[in-house]
């Protein structure tokens, strides 16, 4: 059997990722910057935005689609799908603003590590079992 759960959660990120993608095009160009950050504090953080998502996301879409196909509980797998969207959404709006409020961004990490600390205790209590 397949992946039911995992994959819409995933296809929601990619579009996060788009969105994120498309967000630094604008600045680049606006700013006219096609390499680098030209010292523009917007496109510094967009860039940080985008490559944090780029850095965490593929990891916990892969652990918890582990869980998933272990026949965790659906409760479980959606749970932990719905933490690390509101912890990458958290994390990249608090980023992204320049006069930045880090509760944000301390708790969409506190999100994303979670999701990663628990999928990857429950894949490995799986096989201690």
């Amino acid at each position: 059997m397949g992946l039911f759960i995992t994959p819409i959660y995933a296809a929601l990120l990619g579009l996060i990722f788009v969105v994120l993608s498309v967000k630094t095009i604008i600045i680049r160009r606006k700013n006219k910057v096609a390499v680098g950050d030209g010292n523009n504090l917007l496109l510094q953080r967009a860039m940080r935005v985008h490559a944090n998502f780029s850095e965490y996301t593929p990891i916990a879409i892969i652990l918890v689609g582990f869980v998933e196909s272990l026949k965790y509980n659906a409760i479980i797998v959606h749970v932990l799908l719905s933490a690390f969207l509101l912890g990458r959404i958290i994390h990249a709006y608090g980023l992204s603003q320049i006069d930045e409020d880090f509760r944000f961004r301390v708790f969409g990490m506190i999100l994303t590590f979670n999701v990663i600390t628990i999928s990857s205790a429950l894949i490995i209590f799986n096989y201690l079992i």
